[in-house]
């Protein structure tokens, strides 16, 4: 093997050992994630096997698409911030009367499936790890919260072909149809979220406490047009034809302007509020991620594991548990290049499989999905933190999915 491509593979498994004993060698993951993204591509640009100007473009490419989810990324949490200093959270929960946690913890999970499934698991994860944010103070709610929206983001994502990546490469690559899939996959993704909510649901206990009252007016005024820009990011996308991170950067100069005219806090205050450690660690995790794909190692290991194992089925689930440690969307990738529609026709029950598990398995570690990562950087959770308490329910439910699944198409 190639000495450059096992000097990435090390890079990648000691900067994920870093992120993991983040507490322990007391280095910020950001830190950590941005220099693993440069390293990667400074050993991927000394390779021999591929021209300069060949890594300049697909560099170049990778970086094009990174920087949209971060312009989303802070576009998105600039409104919700917006909506938080408000009161427009504090109001919406004394509309709806909720007081008790373990009500408040299934309204966020079963919300959080749904709206991903309309958005996806990315946006969803940012608007609702936000509105915890806003709802919860204990460190140990937040966690358990947290963990519940990433796997609703992620199970929610797995039934449509617009809530998560994998599944619209499937929908896109003539793999799935839409309204199949969504037949197909609805149960298992929700029972899968159910199975794990049930787990995580015996370690939230108590009320909300009530914040100090805000100005009524104002703070709906703030839920409202900060909802109504947030839902207008996919009209913007379908009138315009231009990517969702235009419309969201639309979004929130528009809430910006209003801001400085009608509210107390105006978007400069906010904006100077924001953390940008989170936007950070998820450009590093996608630099390096996008490295070991262009080095070919993510597709050469599903190759390798197809090899290995020669039961599609069980090379789906598997699929589905190595994409809570390498990058979900190489795998489904390879997938597709491996197993052409004449081995397995359009919308078998293979492809709804690797639909499934590519979209849910990810939840089982922290940073084996946009979802954990995104929650990783705005909570500041720890790898073990998210292993201690998430990491079990989540494998559960990916499980009762499976077999739910299995039980229904086999």
């Amino acid at each position: 093997m190639d000495i450059s491509i096992v000097s990435m593979i090390l890079v990648f498994a000691l900067g994920y050992f870093l992120i993991a004993f983040e507490n322990f060698f007391k280095i910020h993951k950001t830190v950590v994630a941005l220099m693993m993204g440069a390293v990667l591509w400074i050993v991927q640009f000394s390779r021999n096997g591929m021209e300069h100007s060949q890594n300049l473009m697909e560099l170049s490419e990778h970086l094009s698409s990174v920087s949209e989810v971060i312009l989303f990324l802070l576009g998105a949490i600039f409104i919700v911030e917006m909506i938080q200093v408000n009161g427009g959270f504090d109001c919406l929960l004394r509309f709806l009367h909720i007081r008790s946690k373990k009500a408040l913890f299934w309204v966020v999970g079963v919300v959080s499936f749904f709206l991903s499934s309309i958005l996806d698991n990315l946006t969803t994860t940012i608007v609702m790890v936000s509105l915890v944010q806003q709802l919860l103070e204990d460190p140990e709610d937040r966690l358990i919260f947290g963990g519940a929206v990433v796997i609703a983001a992620n199970a929610g994502g797995a039934w449509t072909p617009i809530g998560d990546v994998t599944t619209t490469m499937l929908w896109i690559g003539g793999r799935i149809s839409a309204g199949i899939v969504m037949h197909s996959l609805f149960l298992p993704s929700f029972l899968c979220l159910v199975a794990s909510l049930l787990c995580l649901t015996p370690w939230v206990r108590g009320n909300i406490l009530q914040k100090k009252r805000v100005d009524q007016k104002e703070s709906w005024l703030a839920l409202i047009l900060g909802a109504g820009f947030l839902v207008f990011v996919p009209i913007f996308k379908y009138i315009t034809g231009l990517p969702p991170y235009m419309g969201m950067v639309f979004s929130a100069a528009l809430f910006w302007y209003i801001s400085d005219i009608q509210f107390r806090f105006p978007g400069e205050k906010v904006i100077s509020k924001m953390d940008l450690s989170g936007p950070f660690f998820f450009l590093g995790i996608l630099l390096a991620v996008e490295a070991l794909e262009t080095a070919e190692i993510l597709t050469t290991f599903a190759k390798k594991l197809s090899e290995l194992v020669p039961i599609p089925t069980l090379i789906a689930v598997l699929i589905g548990l190595f994409s809570a440690i390498i990058d979900n969307i190489p795998l489904v990738a390879a997938s597709i290049g491996m197993y052409d529609l004449t081995e397995f026709p359009k919308d078998s029950s293979f492809w709804h499989l690797i639909a499934y598990c590519a979209g849910t398995g990810g939840s089982a570690l922290i940073i084996g999905s946009a979802a954990g990562v995104v929650f990783m950087g705005m909570e500041k959770v720890s790898f073990f933190a998210y292993l201690r308490r998430i990491s079990f329910p989540a494998i559960v439910g990916y499980f009762v999915g499976v077999f739910v699944f299995l039980y229904l198409n086999l």
